[in-house]
């Protein structure tokens, strides 16, 4: 960790108050996790203790390794819905061995510098990838509300009292931890009969242990376990490095990105080789962590992976009995909180460009409908790129005059813009080839040349030009357009 956060720490470590809130956050995230890493076990298709042991070690390991202090890292419904298939077809072993390789793809990514990528990645791309999680975590809970006895409406709703009215009055107990602890005697004092925690699967009553997957050692293995390890790589440090960088702006601070790729690819083969089913960052939990319950530090979340495990094995008597009322609340509250509402706001909505609000809302409709966030971003991200090449497109200009220069005609055309795919095919079109005067300037002081494309249109242009027996001068290049066109004009083929 970085001299700053291991100040945190120790700060945090000598001042009661600060260590309060760490500790009372990693006990919410903890019971929060539980039901979480239950459902998505389901998914997976494995035993519940391979999404509580993975949401364990994975807790404890990033808390070590990773580079962004106070977020959640933990079994992920992400990871769940890429790696179900290689279950139903192969089995838990190379499952676990999918897991072990797609943490080691994640190391190799961060040593070549995935990390850096996140910079490509406009803001409203972000807006939208926060605004469908907080969709998806509210539409998560929605099956715990339908078909129910009707008391646990009620129930949910005073959840829902407790944490959104708590912090109103006092912030010294996580309201969310409150609300869960109320709900939890309620039902208990009264015998009230609703779905609980422990209605969701059996609770593990051991220690992880060391796993070795019981598979062959070959190129077959490995032609079958590739493709699930590198989509389980890559949604799961999109999903994380999203999240760092939502906990960065909360925060206000920053964070090594890179540390938190290769350290949520430790992460994932630690997990691996105890038997857990991997996972990433979940943004739900780290809400909950950091905004719901103000931790700041590394000490939440190891204290959330520990606790986990304390209250599974140790105390899944008492777990079992939480009402799954309690946990929707708070995670309706997280989904609420997460929404970035200002970013629906008529006033915001009048301000903005239309091709902003466009892939805000291309992001969203991608993530919810596809339930992938590795998709949702991809085509958000496509979406900008493709606007903003082609509102760019529309930048560059072209002027034409005639002068009479030592008694001959010359025409001269300055050129102004940025010139890439997008907008060097339309300059092919802005030349008089036919009327101009037998001596052509092409003046380019004002413009950037940016890639092939451009240069095949200046090859195109010089060859239409000669061949009406003209000739032309392209002047005022830059020395990177220069170096640019000396290397590849006249070589790359083909006319316009």
């Amino acid at each position: 960790m970085t001299p700053e956060q291991r100040q945190s720490v120790l700060l945090t470590l000598k001042s009661p108050r600060l260590l309060k809130t760490e500790v009372l956050a990693g006990l919410v995230v903890a019971m929060a996790l539980i039901p979480e890493a239950i459902a998505f076990s389901i998914i997976a298709g494995v035993d519940p203790r391979l999404g509580l042991f993975a949401s364990f070690t994975m807790a404890v390991t990033i808390a070590f390794l990773g580079g962004r202090p106070a977020m959640i890292s933990a079994a992920t419904g992400a990871v769940a819905l890429v790696i179900a298939p290689l279950v139903a077809s192969h089995g838990v072993d190379y499952f676990i061995a999918a897991v072990i390789l797609g943490g080691l793809i994640q190391v190799l990514l961060a040593v070549l510098g995935v990390a850096k990528l996140m910079r490509f990645i406009p803001r409203q791309v972000m807006v939208g990838f926060v605004n469908a999680l907080a969709i998806l975590i509210f539409m998560s809970q929605v099956p715990e509300l339908l078909g129910v006895p009707w008391l646990v409406y009620p129930l949910a709703a005073l959840g829902l009292l407790i944490v959104f009215g708590l912090p109103r009055f006092t912030t010294a107990v996580p309201a969310p931890l409150v609300a869960i602890v109320v709900l939890t005697l309620i039902t208990v004092l009264a015998a009230v009969v609703v779905p609980t925690v422990g209605d969701k699967g059996e609770l593990p009553d051991s220690l992880p242990s060391l796993f070795i997957p019981n598979i062959p050692l070959n190129l077959e293995t490995l032609r079958i376990i590739f493709p699930y390890a590198l989509a389980l790589a890559l949604v799961g440090l999109l999903e994380s490095l999203m999240t760092a960088k939502l906990v960065d702006d909360i925060t206000d601070t920053r964070s090594s990105k890179t540390r938190e790729s290769w350290g949520q690819g430790a992460a994932n083969m630690v997990t691996g080789f105890f038997g857990g089913m991997g996972g990433c960052a979940m943004i739900g939990q780290t809400m909950i962590n950091v905004k719901a319950s103000g931790a700041r530090t590394r000490i939440s979340t190891f204290l959330a992976g520990v606790f986990l495990l304390i209250l599974v094995v140790a105390l899944g008597d008492i777990v079992a009995i939480i009402p799954m009322a309690a946990l929707v609340a708070v995670m309706i509250f997280v989904s609420i909180a997460t929404f970035d509402w200002h970013s629906i706001k008529p006033s915001t909505l009048k301000m903005m460009p239309k091709s902003e609000t466009l892939v805000m809302v291309v992001t969203v409709v991608a993530t919810v409908a596809t339930h992938n966030l590795a998709i949702g971003v991809g085509v958000g991200v496509l979406t900008a790129m493709v606007l903003f090449a082609r509102r760019v497109a529309h930048f560059v200009t072209v002027e034409r005059t005639v002068l009479e220069l030592n008694g001959e005609e010359v025409a001269t055309y300055v050129v102004d813009g940025e010139l890439f795919f997008a907008s060097s095919n339309d300059l092919y079109m802005q030349f008089e080839y036919a009327h101009d005067p037998r001596k052509v300037i092409i003046d380019m002081h004002a413009s950037h040349l940016w890639d092939a494309s451009t240069i095949a249109v200046l090859d195109a242009i010089t060859e239409k030009y000669h061949h009406h027996g003209k000739e032309v001068d392209i002047i005022g290049l830059n020395d990177a357009s220069v170096l640019m066109r000396e290397r590849m004009a006249g070589k790359l083929g083909g006319g316009h």
